[in-house]
């Protein structure tokens, strides 16, 4: 996976007010839950807030990544956890980060992508994928940056569930019989598979 550096600083203040303050000047509001807990249990929280330019870069890209934060020079390894936009103007609201601890699994979305030309689609039918990211639990450093599913041998109204895909080291979080791909009759694989039944 790749890795991108995000450079924050520590926010002195917390609440509505001094969140509001920070978005009113391009920044946005951010919290990172610590990887370790505290003797009672607790995760520890550091509330930061980073300029919308250094996000843009993380937020707005098909990729996923490992952040490299660097909260006033201390150096966290994260994955992005939550976004918040705005419902009306789409900015960024408020992000979550999770610190990586590399004996602990993490779960996160990744893109799928999809190769091979399937049966169904040299049949006349529509190749349609269904969930564009699958939930992924594993240790961060197993987690690719895209889930490849060869769709070679699908047929002609066949899909592929959640519960058909099997990665080594990696447990799947979607359920099990959600359609991820499949091959759809177009009007024109019906129209053949009608006149090869007369």
């Amino acid at each position: 996976m790749k890795s991108i550096e995000v450079k924050g600083s520590l926010r002195t203040e917390t609440g509505k007010k001094s969140a509001h303050e920070l978005r009113r000047n391009n920044t946005v509001p951010c919290v990172l839950y610590g990887a370790k807990k505290d003797e009672n249990g607790n995760t520890s929280v550091t509330h930061f807030a980073v300029p919308v330019e250094n996000l843009r870069k993380l937020v707005y890209t098909p990729h996923i990544y490992i952040v490299d934060l660097n909260i006033d020079g201390k150096i966290y390894n994260a994955i992005m956890k939550e976004i918040q936009f705005h419902p009306v103007s789409d900015k960024i609201l408020h992000i979550d980060f999770y610190e990586i601890n590399e004996a602990n699994p993490i779960a996160m979305e990744v893109p799928v992508q999809l190769e091979g030309l399937a049966e169904g689609v040299k049949a006349g039918g529509k190749l349609v994928l269904q969930i564009r990211k699958l939930k992924v639990k594993a240790l961060y450093n197993v987690i690719p940056e895209r889930m490849v599913i060869n769709v070679t041998n699908l047929a002609l109204g066949k899909t592929i569930k959640v519960g058909d895909l099997h990665y080594d080291n990696m447990e799947l979080l979607n359920a099990k019989d959600a359609v991820v791909c499949a091959v759809k009759l177009t009007r024109a694989a019906r129209g053949a598979q009608a006149a090869a039944a007369k």
